[in-house]
């Protein structure tokens, strides 16, 4: 099997780079400071959250913007104190995943006792929405990484998803020893990258704009995804994250004002760095898999297998 850098037609060693914006809907705050980081070209992907309050607004950007990566950041918690958000499906078809006020629980813990046909009504519904309202998704994540990390059930129910609404499930090879299945579900319908970064709440704001200048300057071979937040640090922001530091608006302002810069864009010219997209990579995981079948017919597959 070629690399993903081969898939995408470049050589081996090639650095390949995702910029990918998180949490698109949370906030007017957060949708307008990633909207004007993609026409900066710098920031190029992104994922929205469905049941959030201005999901709307994004989805209508993405449904005037086709040729913008946007993918579905699958949302099954409500961790903020002044901001909640509930099911996009009925409350009463997923009472599990709800806290006592009717919004989704602020995060699962062992006390938390989920039931994974209820968490399956919901996403779908997540995604029916998203469809309905314009948003043609280049791939699916998970808010949280929530449905990665709890359980082969429900990663599995996101990679089954994946395959009947025809979006591949966004992964990372770095994760692998994590989950012994995360490996087995490599396909059409999940597409690891080389690896994926983000930047730790050790990191003190002083040493931001060092923290990704590093991450750049080393980037390896192969396709990285740097996972980012942005956001405006202004009164809406501040008040939904409630003066939360990890996460919060002043986190969100400064992977912006990063992540729009001028420096960023020397940096990537320095190091001979492509940006590419998740939208790029489907596409490359297409032709592979229609190659592969050329190559080798599906008679043939199956002569070979009763071998």
């Amino acid at each position: 099997m070629r690399t993903l850098a081969q898939q995408l037609g470049f050589q081996p060693d090639a650095k390949l780079l995702i910029v990918h914006a998180d949490d698109l809907g949370m906030a007017h705050a957060v949708n307008a400071a990633t909207i004007e980081a993609f026409q900066t070209g710098l920031v190029n992907s992104g994922s929205a959250m469905v049941p959030c309050p201005w999901f709307a607004e994004i989805a209508g950007y993405a449904k005037s913007h086709p040729e913008v990566d946007l993918g579905i950041h699958l949302t099954v918690t409500s961790e903020w104190n002044s901001c909640r958000w509930g099911p996009v499906s009925s409350r009463n078809k997923v009472q599990s995943l709800l806290d006592p006020e009717g919004y989704f629980h602020v995060d699962w813990t062992e006390k938390t006792h989920i039931k994974v046909r209820e968490v399956e009504h919901e996403l779908r519904a997540q995604i029916e929405r998203a469809l309905a309202m314009g948003v043609r998704p280049s791939h699916l994540d998970s808010h949280q990484f929530l449905l990665y990390r709890n359980g082969k059930d429900l990663f599995e129910l996101m990679v089954r998803l994946g395959r009947e609404y025809e979006v591949p499930v966004a992964m990372s090879r770095d994760w692998f020893p994590s989950r012994s299945y995360f490996e087995r579900s490599l396909g059409l319908h999940v597409i690891a990258v080389d690896r994926e970064i983000d930047i730790g709440r050790d990191v003190p704001p002083e040493r931001w704009s060092d923290f990704y200048s590093d991450v750049i300057r080393s980037l390896l071979p192969g396709v990285t995804e740097l996972i980012i937040h942005v956001g405006y640090d202004d009164a809406e922001l501040r008040a939904l994250a409630g003066g939360c530091e990890n996460w919060g608006s002043g986190w969100r302002q400064r992977d912006f004002d990063f992540f729009t810069s001028g420096v960023l864009r020397q940096l990537l010219q320095e190091n001979d760095i492509e940006l590419v997209t998740w939208r790029d990579l489907r596409r490359a995981s297409q032709e592979q898999a229609e190659s592969s079948n050329r190559r080798f017919p599906f008679d043939a597959r199956l002569a070979f297998l009763r071998e």
